[in-house]
């Protein structure tokens, strides 16, 4: 079967294999104490040449956006996040669990809007008998759905949160995706516009490790003590920073996100080329395809994907290309698409033919 689950499910880039085998046996600091935690924050601080950053390293994104929101937030405060955000979806309560509610309103395209924000707040301040206040909006750029924020649409968000006393918090599992996605804005301007944000590594070409970019001053002390007492300090944290210094030294970070885009983006043209209705239309590297039940039969012995949720009587499925996803690979995809909506309409066309005889 040739693979498009998911863009971590393989090891890492070439320049992070190879820090790792030179440094594999020096000795090192603990608890990200070391140099290459410091080179690594050094490096992702250039990109950000107009804030000044407190910068830290995680393992894992859902222990990344846990200890983020138990630092920002007291008990009684609430994140505003979409129905469809990561930490309402795919991290079983995690935040809950951590003594916060999450809010959520509709995704569009799956993205919070301006509107559905201001709505989510005037709802919680004016209810009298919710004992909560909104103190935190938490974002994925890229969404969940592969879509990206416009650089309006940011700015609005952040215009909103300081007009009402609130952080923003956007989720970067996929940043180097969204950044090459043919955005007008860079990290440096995200800086901005964010509070607090991450960097995800495992999800383009990193062994693992996210990268906490905190920008509001306001929000710097302390968070390595939320950190320790979340079990999110690695021992061996100058592993993490090696995965950075492999990331940005030499912009890998955002060269392998452009692969991983284009050849998402040679797929999708293909599928639309071939009929195929989406549901969703990506400029990142996940693409959701609907597939009748033909197409989903041929496809599914032949093709690694996930499947995303059923629409009417169709199923959608996820594909994902990643800095590893070959150009022979793609080729084959769109061959196999090819041949099951092929067999697709023959499948119709039969269909219709039996009705006729009957009908005669």
């Amino acid at each position: 079967m040739i693979f498009f689950r998911n863009d971590y499910g393989e090891g890492c880039i070439e320049p992070i294999l190879k820090l790792l085998q030179e440094k594999n046996e020096e000795q090192n600091p603990g608890y990200g104490t070391d140099d290459y935690c410091a080179r690594a924050a050094q490096l992702i601080q250039s990109k950000l040449p107009d804030t000044p950053a407190d910068i830290h390293f995680i393992a894992s994104g859902t222990l990344t956006n846990v200890v983020m929101i138990r630092h920002v937030l007291r008990p009684f405060e609430v994140v505003i996040a979409t129905d469809s955000a990561h930490i309402a979806t795919h991290e079983g309560g995690a935040i809950e669990a951590s003594g916060h509610k999450i809010i959520t309103m509709p995704a569009s395209s799956g993205k919070l809007t301006a509107m559905a924000l201001r709505k989510a707040i005037h709802n919680i301040v004016n209810d009298e008998s919710s004992y909560l206040i909104p103190k935190l909006v938490y974002i994925s750029n890229a969404t969940e759905l592969g879509t990206v924020y416009t650089r309006t649409e940011l700015e609005e968000i952040s215009a909103i949160c300081k007009e009402n006393d609130m952080y923003l918090m956007i989720d970067g599992a996929r940043m180097a995706q969204a950044l090459m996605s043919g955005i007008d804005y860079t990290l440096n301007d995200i800086a901005k516009w964010a509070d607090l944000f991450w960097i995800g590594g495992t999800k383009n070409g990193a062994l693992f490790g996210e990268a906490v970019v905190i920008t509001n001053d306001a929000l710097k002390p302390h968070f390595r003590l939320i950190q320790k007492q979340s079990g999110a300090i690695l021992a061996k944290g100058w592993l993490l920073g090696l995965q950075f210094i492999g990331l940005f030294e030499h912009d890998d970070f955002y060269h392998y996100a452009k692969y991983a885009n284009d050849l998402a983006s040679i797929i999708q043209n293909e599928a639309l080329r071939l009929g195929y209705p989406l549901f969703m239309k990506t400029t990142t590297n996940q693409l959701f395809l609907v597939l009748d039940q033909a197409q989903f039969d041929y496809l599914k012995d032949k093709v690694d994907f996930e499947i995303w949720t059923n629409w009417d009587e169709n199923i959608v499925i996820r594909l994902v290309t990643s800095w590893n996803t070959s150009k022979t690979a793609v080729s084959t995809l769109c061959q196999y698409l090819q041949l099951a909506m092929d067999l697709s309409k023959k499948n119709d066309e039969d269909l219709q033919d039996k009705e006729e005889v009957t009908e005669e």
